[in-house]
């Protein structure tokens, strides 16, 4: 019995902080980072794909699940209007294969 309470909790455990949970703030001052989306593929330090489900999402390879209260979010993020302001440069990508990130030293921002 012991065994099989370990392994829910186990799995239970897993399954709560193995997603890329994102949450899009109305204010800067409430964003933990600060993002642009920009055009090109070249210009980004993450390409991001967004997922339907969080059970989908990876943590920090660019699989975002957007969600609905900020609680429930890893991370806080704020679109910005121009380049110069954003910690993160990212575009959507089509395909979850191609999500990842295109410069490791961002990396940090995401965790």
């Amino acid at each position: 019995m012991t065994k099989y309470l370990v392994l829910i909790f186990g799995l239970f455990f897993t399954l709560q902080f193995s997603a890329q949970k994102v949450f899009s703030v109305d204010y800067q001052s409430q964003a933990d980072v600060k993002v642009f989306v920009v055009k090109y593929e070249s210009q980004a330090d993450l390409k991001v794909f967004k997922v339907d489900y969080q059970s989908q999402a990876d943590r920090n390879k660019g699989n975002w699940f957007f969600v609905k209260y900020s609680s429930q979010a890893d991370k806080k993020i704020y679109f910005v209007d121009y380049e110069n302001q954003a910690d993160l440069k990212i575009i959507f990508v089509k395909y979850q294969s191609q999500a990842g990130w295109r410069k490791n030293e961002k990396k940090q921002l995401m965790y």
